[in-house]
């Protein structure tokens, strides 16, 4: 089985075409598939996606927050309305943490201050409600790992890890497991890659961050955008990068993403999920 920890399911770039493009996971054995919205209006919206393909691909779960690249055009009141979804969600099984937030110190013209005001909202809310949390870290690990040791948060996942291995080690000791994805199938990817090959096993999660980020052959292959059935590829490649066979890193990702978000763990052991 194969799992997909970061796919944004509500892109536009899904619409129209989105029952094809979970039959396609679906007939990969992609089984798991984490949807996490990126602003407040879009909560109910992955909530509803979650339950209707959740038939198709059974681990189908969702995380609630508002992503850093959507801080400039939020309000101080949208934390009030998060904290409302969350509430409404608390009771659902497919409802697995917060996210995805963070920080972007990459991306120009974004408001650093209200990036921070949000994310130190949201982590608060995580500690709150003891959830983990999916985090954006581009140009940002050291500023998100002081804001995270100021609070008590039960782990999550650090998104399209990119930074340094000393970095990697302070996520991981408070309780993190670090994504990667297409990226790393670029051979100039030379950091990602000895990531890959020094973080311990029992760290890593893989991911797409469809539409976003396509693995390399993308462009070779004229595919317009990346999605979730790319997975098992990206998946290989990375075992390949690690020199391990198919299986074993297949097994570890779904492991350590189960081990770090229990409520996905819970919906995955249920009958109903079998």
């Amino acid at each position: 089985m194969w799992i997909d920890t970061h796919c944004h399911l509500d892109a536009p770039e899904f619409s129209g075409s989105l029952p094809s493009i979970i039959a396609a996971a679906k007939e990969k054995n992609v089984r798991a598939i984490l949807l996490p919205a990126v602003k407040v209006a879009d909560c109910q919206h992955v909530r509803e996606l979650a339950a209707q393909y959740g038939g198709e691909i059974p681990g189908l779960v969702y995380t609630l927050g508002i992503h850093p690249l959507y801080t400039n055009q939020a309000r101080e009141e949208d934390i009030a309305l998060l904290e409302e979804q969350i509430n409404q969600s608390l009771s659902d099984l497919r409802f697995v943490g917060i996210g995805e937030i963070g920080l972007d110190y990459f991306v120009e013209g974004l408001d650093p201050h209200k990036q921070e005001y949000f994310f130190h909202a949201q982590l608060d809310l995580a500690q709150k409600y003891q959830l983990p949390v999916i985090l954006h870290v581009r140009r940002s690990q050291d500023a998100i790992l002081k804001a995270l040791r100021r609070r008590k948060i039960p782990g999550g996942i650090a998104h399209a890890f990119n930074g340094s291995f000393q970095q990697a080690e302070q996520f991981i000791e408070l309780g993190f497991k670090l994504g990667f994805g297409g990226a790393a199938t670029y051979e100039r990817a030379l950091q990602i890659r000895r990531l890959l090959t020094e973080l311990p096993l029992d760290s890593i999660v893989t991911e797409t961050d469809s539409p976003d980020i396509p693995p390399a052959w993308l462009r070779e292959e004229d595919i317009p955008f990346n999605e979730p059935a790319f997975v098992v590829r990206i998946a290989k490649e990375l075992a390949a990068i690690r020199g391990i066979s198919d299986a074993e890193f297949a097994s570890a990702a779904w492991c350590n993403a189960m081990e770090v978000l229990p409520r996905w763990s819970a919906l995955c052991a249920d009958k109903r999920f079998n």
